[in-house]
């Protein structure tokens, strides 16, 4: 008899964690998949932009916390928080004219552009 209420009271308890077990696999598991970086297809790239004249020799631009990667007339980086016309705008004035500047979400409008490539007086 003292064996059966043992037992009676271990499974008991076993279907008291059951949920809270559930629950704490399925918070650990949303947790890892929301804090995963989503990645573009460029190694973490949001940004891709064209020069309208190529960088001489491969460079890093540090604009705020984005690192921007130059090789050609080629940059990329990941996102930034302000906007693209912003981002745009900074570093046109760190590289030179842009002559293209695109996000996941499209190429920005031709007058866009033009703005990025206005320097602030």
């Amino acid at each position: 008899m003292f064996a059966q209420s043992n037992r009676t009271t271990a499974n008991s308890a076993l279907r008291q964690l059951f949920p809270a077990l559930l629950a704490l696999v399925g918070t650990a598991t949303t947790f890892a998949a929301t804090a995963t970086p989503v990645r573009a297809a460029d190694a973490g790239a949001y940004y891709t932009v064209t020069l309208a004249a190529p960088v001489a020799k491969p460079a890093k631009v540090m604009l705020g916390d984005v690192l921007w990667n130059c090789n050609g007339a080629a940059c990329s980086a990941a996102q930034d928080t302000a906007r693209p016309v912003v981002v745009c705008t900074k570093l046109a004035a760190k590289v030179g004219a842009i002559s293209s500047f695109a996000t996941p979400k499209g190429e920005l409008a031709a007058e866009d552009i033009a703005r990025c490539n206005t320097p602030k007086s």
